[in-house]
């Protein structure tokens, strides 16, 4: 699982599974870009990942909707920290409703956060991932992306767009080797989650997960390092759930 040396950017790494992932990286060896729109929450994180496992980490301000500033990270990560070995496509934003209560501009904002955000970060990393011929891309998608969701209409169909692209670009870029993967949360105890729901909803979900709880962060984070290290170079083009079991489908 050693990952030592390995450059690493995680964006929405601010807070929550981003946060997570972020250390987890951080611990097992990698220095860690950490990109958030929130600048200062950038800095907590880059601040404790530094203080906790003695690598490099840079805290960097990028709105992922900008395709010139996600090209500005890459390449700042590069300049700054001598390349760039994996990508994680973490941030996402959502506000649960009905489908029929939402508007265009709502549309407009889950789409360019949750999908256009990974093509741009896609986009502005794959160039340099071909040139020296190895990279992992790991997304952060949804069960919802798979399974559906209600209320989650927009953010569902985007989160399916992200599966849908890990497939495609993996197939094109298993040539360079760069393998793309998909890891899939259920539901996860963060601030978003505790921000997007009832409590009611909130036990409601316990019950109905075989495990009887929510993911924690750092469960999340465990899959992203699988599919960020070595053990993971014969992987490509797949999508792990970690759900405890609340989705099993193919």
């Amino acid at each position: 699982m050693n990952i030592k040396n390995k450059i690493a950017i995680v964006t929405g790494a601010g807070q929550g599974i981003g946060s997570a992932i972020g250390l987890k990286l951080a611990e097992y060896g990698a220095d860690v870009v950490v990109a958030d729109i929130d600048i200062e929450k950038a800095r907590s994180t880059s601040e404790q990942i530094s203080r906790k496992h003695g690598v490099r980490s840079l805290a960097m301000k990028v709105d992922v909707t900008s395709l010139d500033q996600t090209k500005k990270m890459v390449e700042d990560a590069i300049r700054q920290l001598g390349g760039l070995d994996i990508l994680v496509n973490n941030v996402g934003w959502d506000q649960a409703q009905k489908f029929w209560e939402t508007s265009p501009d709502f549309w407009d904002k889950v789409i360019d956060i949750n999908y256009r955000g990974p093509l741009n970060c896609c986009f502005s990393a794959i160039h340099h991932m071909i040139e020296q011929q190895s990279g992992k891309i790991v997304s952060i998608a949804s069960d919802a992306g798979r399974v559906g969701s209600s209320g989650e209409t927009v953010y569902s169909g985007c989160k399916g767009g992200v599966i849908a692209m890990t497939k495609s670009l993996a197939r094109e870029v298993a040539r360079y080797k760069i393998n793309v993967n998909s890891v899939c949360p259920g539901p996860t105890d963060t601030p978003g989650h505790i921000e997007g729901t009832t409590p009611k909803l909130r036990e409601a979900l316990k019950r109905a997960i075989p495990f009887g709880r929510v993911a924690t962060g750092e469960e999340i984070a465990n899959a992203v390092l699988f599919f960020a290290s070595p053990l993971s170079d014969f992987v490509t083009g797949q999508v792990l759930s970690v759900s405890g079991g609340l989705t099993m489908v193919d």
